[in-house]
């Protein structure tokens, strides 16, 4: 069986441009980890994070681009 957990520990967080600066709602994302982009909310650091490989993020941004 193939081990698919993802270390975060080396993560290097860094929030979106588009969150408020007022502490409300804040994504964050961490662009270090290979094959994988880590999201998660920035109000809850310890809490759980989304795994979305990088080549459904990159779709992902593309079609935001466009929206």
């Amino acid at each position: 069986m193939t081990d698919t957990r993802v270390d975060l520990a080396a993560a290097t967080w860094r929030k979106s441009s588009f969150s408020d600066g007022g502490g409300g709602d804040c994504v964050e994302i961490a662009d270090n980890i290979p094959h994988t982009i880590p999201v998660r909310d920035s109000k809850n650091p310890t809490g759980p994070a989304l795994l979305i490989p990088t080549p459904a993020w990159a779709a992902f941004v593309e079609a935001i681009k466009r929206a």
